[in-house]
């Protein structure tokens, strides 16, 4: 299908020389094309350019984007979208005074997702995690990473990454799959966490890899999870699997697992509420993206990521939405972009930038995603009349979506 976007108020992100990822003071730059067109060919970006200049062009449809912006469609690097249920009541729970960590102490968080997710079927599992896809497509985006870890059991967490796949195989939505066992401790491993972790290793990794399931690898490195020790034994052996690093790091505590994802070249280190000078000395030089999830902040009523303190060394920020049931029940990114701005403090061009490119390479994509450049996917957002792309942050409670093209395809 072809598809153009013509009398575009102001198209974002257009990159003539696509970049892998942008640090330090380069995210405060947002390069703009105004009064522009767009077209797109089947699923990919064909050209674009100004209104004085635009050639005759065949297109199946014509989009007048008078008064509308148009940017890349969101890149959510963070998910565990695939999941049963919910844990409304530990919500209620929080607000009359238990902490996460308490709520998880006494049999809920990850422990109670598990419990749901292995009495449900797969195809359940998949409708209701298809609800939640379609829902986020209708707001804007356009590549997602999903995380198996509400298994913890083999059959489980199996389970759980080929629902992700079938949903990235059904819908026009990127979706990258990554391996989270190392989620939590299930009870039957209670007392014994090295039997789980070598349950992981020998039995759940050659399965995962013999399957094709996952791209990524995931630990939560965290005290009263899993140790730096632990990740590291994980992470040598999913390393034997070609199954690269995006692990949880420094949500409560900073235990030096920052530096470890760093020595196994993880891809990203998720999460930062609590960040070290030694956590960006460790960053610094390394290919690892820092990636934000100011939602979970948000709900959980924890410290935001110093943002500003992680863009200021010179270093890159992704920002992702952390979708699920416990401490993220939203995978809304235009909140997102809106929290980081109001509440980390970035400029609307650091946080959009956050969003796409680096959410893009945070997840290994920013060869297909993230900006508008010649040959990349087809997936844009197309707002309603607005008067600046920095009212999309501004007006953070706002539906201001009027379509959303994913691969090439229509959505909304």
């Amino acid at each position: 299908m072809k598809i153009l976007l013509t009398h575009i108020k102001e198209l974002l992100q257009v990159r003539d020389t696509p970049v892998d990822r942008l640090c330090g003071t380069q995210m405060k730059t947002l390069p703009t094309i105004k009064n522009a067109w767009l077209y797109l060919v089947n699923n990919k970006i064909h050209d674009y350019g100004t209104m004085d200049s635009i050639p005759n062009l065949d297109a199946d449809k014509i989009i007048n984007c008078s008064g509308s912006i148009v940017l890349p469609t969101w890149c959510d690097s963070h998910s565990h979208l695939v999941y049963a249920g919910n844990r409304e009541q530990e919500f209620v729970d929080r607000i009359n005074g238990l902490s996460y960590q308490e709520i998880a102490a006494n049999g809920g968080g990850i422990i109670h997702s598990a419990k749901k997710l292995q009495a449900t079927s797969e195809q359940d599992l998949f409708t209701q995690s298809e609800n939640r896809l379609i829902q986020i497509m209708n707001l804007g985006t356009g590549a997602i990473e999903i995380k198996s870890g509400y298994g913890l059991t083999l059959d489980a967490e199996l389970k759980m990454l080929k629902v992700a796949k079938q949903l990235g195989e059904k819908h026009p939505i990127k979706v990258k799959t990554t391996f989270l066992g190392a989620h939590a401790v299930p009870p039957e491993f209670k007392n014994n966490k090295q039997g789980y972790l070598d349950h992981i290793c020998n039995d759940m990794l050659p399965r995962v890899a013999e399957e094709k399931l996952a791209t990524y690898v995931d630990v939560f490195c965290e005290k009263g999870y899993f140790s730096v020790a632990d990740t590291h034994q994980l992470l040598i052996e999913a390393k034997k699997y070609n199954l690269i690093p995006k692990i949880h790091v420094n949500q409560f505590n900073a235990i030096g697992g920052i530096a470890i994802g760093v020595k196994h070249q993880a891809l990203s280190v998720d999460h930062l509420e609590v960040l070290t000078d030694d956590d960006i000395l460790a960053l610094k030089g390394s290919l690892t993206m820092p990636v934000a999830l100011p939602s979970c902040s948000y709900f959980l009523g924890i410290p935001y990521t110093p943002a500003r303190k992680i863009i200021d060394a010179g270093l890159p920020l992704a920002l992702a939405s952390d979708y699920n049931p416990g401490s993220t029940p939203s995978g809304n990114m235009n909140f997102v972009v809106a929290t980081a701005c109001i509440k980390m403090r970035l400029t609307p061009e650091e946080a959009i930038n956050a969003a796409t490119i680096n959410g893009a390479y945070a997840m290994g994509l920013s060869g297909s995603h993230g900006s508008i450049s010649k040959g990349k996917n087809a997936s844009v957002i197309i707002t309603k009349e607005i008067p600046s792309y920095s009212y999309l942050p501004y007006a953070f409670g706002s539906n201001l979506i009027q379509q959303v093209i994913i691969n090439g395809q229509l959505i909304l």
